[in-house]
């Protein structure tokens, strides 16, 4: 894996595990399954499918965020509004 790969998987990585503080099953659960999906990888070494898989882990983050931001709106949604 070239140098300017290894840091974008590792920022990814890094990313991902932040992100996963917050996830809904418990941390412990997140990190254990993204160490597992990045071991799985260990070996790839093909440059393209390399780069897919960082646009996969990067889709995930988008959709973490998307989770994280819907669960804050249903949290301010039911502050504010009474449910009939």
């Amino acid at each position: 894996m070239a140098n300017p790969m290894r840091s974008a998987v590792i920022t990814l990585y890094k990313n991902l595990l932040h992100l996963g503080r917050d996830y809904p099953k418990g941390r412990d659960y997140f990190r254990n399954r993204l160490k597992a999906a990045f071991m799985k990888n260990k070996d790839v070494t093909d440059p393209e499918k390399i780069r897919e898989l960082i646009a996969r882990g990067e889709f995930v983050i988008k959709e973490l965020e998307a989770l994280y931001y819907l669960r804050k709106y249903r949290a301010m949604k039911k502050r504010y509004y009474e449910s009939k």
